[in-house]
């Protein structure tokens, strides 16, 4: 039985590590956290309990076809519920338009803007799910190893079909006149760390998935998904290694032999890396052939997500609000993102998302209280950014706090704070070795996308694949399962041929 070594319990590497165990592999997962999961990680404390970073299901039929392919149940790991509404928006503390799962009242929602902005809506839904399909079947399913892989007439066609060159609001604003409606659907770039007014149209598809597939909540929080799938890998064989931080990749002769840990080698015939891909290369691979083109200089080079400012609130009330997942915009969006990605600086006025679990989820706190986690889009960590001191922290926590009790139902939210956590670009950088404490991995610009994205199959070293969200085909849970998928399917092909 050939042995492959796995660099990270994110989702990805999980993922990998079921699959390659499913497949026959003997499998050697390493972990460098006590817990599984990277940033789908759990904080808990005085009763409370909140997921770390991803918080929003989409696609469902990816997070259960892990299980299936097993032969589980999902239902016995994941059980799964429809969230209603999908989403509130925020634009000011009397103006807000809740958008649901719903076919018929998310049409009455749109027709109270105006009918033309529904019909508009609606085409352009219809055009983002042409675009998915093309997508799907020419890029984010396919691997790229050679030029030709990208570079033939088939990607080149579907690449023009795609209108990959205009920008994600631009796209939207030829359909839909009004500006709420717009932000609505362009805010949700930033789930994949870009700038609405950067990002190519192609990465629209995220609204159209939510609203087309539906936004679901696993009982427990997103943990729960991490937790199971550890749980999954155990019962079939695999061997977790947690608080085991990998030093590095042992390659020689141009392919990788193993991993060593704790100053330990651990020989394997293949190695699948977790790790984001901009770190493992700058730390991770010490040989100079073997990362190939990604020297340190091009990985600091290199364009980077937005990160994250995340405070996570143990409440000790309830308070009345439906939704589970709202955000609140910025007066002037277009500042508010011209303050993170061109100025790289904390927004002077930031627009937020509200994720409160447990008004679906009791169990997640104590009785007659709530969680709930407010996550601010920040610069990623460069010498223009903030530094992130103690007093900044405290400064940044005020003026979010300040928009949270004017604008939203949480109105004397200091007054009922039990317990607190929060994270800055800081913490993503130390605690999951993100690079720049960039949340979401390299910032998918067009030049940094399908073919010119890192590989799933190191481009100048054998027997080494990379999932997870700085590699192909992106960021995003469901997008990186399918990095999971195409790094696996790289490495079984290799394996077949050998």
């Amino acid at each position: 039985m050939k042995r492959v070594s796995v660099i990270g319990a994110g989702v990805g590497g999980l993922a990998a590590a079921i699959r390659l165990q499913q497949a026959g592999y003997e499998v050697e997962l390493f972990e460098k956290e006590p817990l599984v999961g990277g940033k789908m990680n759990s904080i808990k404390g005085s009763g409370f309990a909140f997921d770390v970073g991803p918080t929003i299901v989409m696609m469902p039929s990816l997070y259960r076809e892990v299980f299936e392919l097993c032969g589980r149940d999902p239902d016995d790991y994941i059980p799964m519920e429809r969230v209603e509404p999908l989403l509130e928006i925020s634009f000011s503390p009397e103006e807000r338009l809740p958008l649901s799962n719903n076919l018929s009242d998310l049409t009455a929602s749109l027709e109270a803007v105006s009918e033309e902005d529904a019909e508009g809506y609606f085409e352009y839904l219809a055009k983002l799910y042409k675009r998915y399909r093309i997508a799907k079947d020419n890029f984010l399913q396919r691997p790229f190893r050679k030029p030709t892989d990208f570079y033939n007439p088939r990607s080149l066609v579907a690449g023009v079909r795609l209108h990959t060159l205009g920008d994600a609001y631009s796209s939207v604003s030829k359909y839909v006149k009004d500006d709420r409606l717009r932000k609505a659907l362009a805010f949700q770039t930033l789930y994949i760390g870009i700038s609405p007014y950067e990002g190519p149209s192609l990465y629209m598809i995220i609204p159209m998935i939510e609203l087309l597939y539906g936004v679901w909540y696993i009982k427990g929080g997103m943990y729960s998904m991490a937790n199971a799938m550890g749980r999954l890998l155990a019962e079939m064989g695999g061997i977790v290694r947690t608080s085991s931080p990998v030093e590095r990749i042992a390659i020689e002769n141009g392919r990788a032999v193993g991993v060593v840990a704790n100053g330990e080698l651990h020989e394997s015939d293949y190695v699948v890396c977790d790790a984001d891909f901009p770190y493992a290369m700058k730390e991770l691979v010490a040989d100079a052939s073997a990362r190939g083109k990604y020297t340190p200089e091009k990985i600091e080079a290199m364009d980077y997500s937005c990160s994250c400012f995340i405070m996570y609130l143990g409440l000790d009330k309830r308070y009345p609000t439906r939704a589970l997942h709202s955000i609140r915009f910025a007066s002037d969006f277009q500042k508010n993102i011209a303050d993170i990605f061109d100025d790289a600086r904390f927004p002077d006025d930031p627009s937020f998302y509200l994720y409160a679990p447990s008004s679906l989820d009791p169990s997640l706190a104590p009785e007659g209280c709530q969680t709930l986690y407010v996550l601010v889009p920040v610069p990623p960590l460069s010498d223009r950014s903030p530094a992130w001191t103690k007093a900044d922290t405290v400064l940044y926590r005020k003026k979010v706090l300040d928009l949270v009790e004017r604008e939203t139902a949480y109105n004397d939210i200091r007054d009922h704070i039990a317990f607190e956590k929060i994270y800055t670009p800081v913490d993503f950088a130390e605690r999951f070795n993100a690079c720049q404490g960039a949340t979401f991995g390299l910032r998918p610009t067009l030049l940094q996308s399908n073919y010119w994205r890192p590989h799933n199959k190191a481009t100048d070293c054998e027997n080494l694949y990379f999932c997870g969200s700085s590699t192909h085909p992106g960021a995003g849970v469901p997008i990186v399962l399918m990095s999971a998928k195409l790094a696996c399917e790289e490495l079984m092909k290799d394996d077949r041929a050998v």
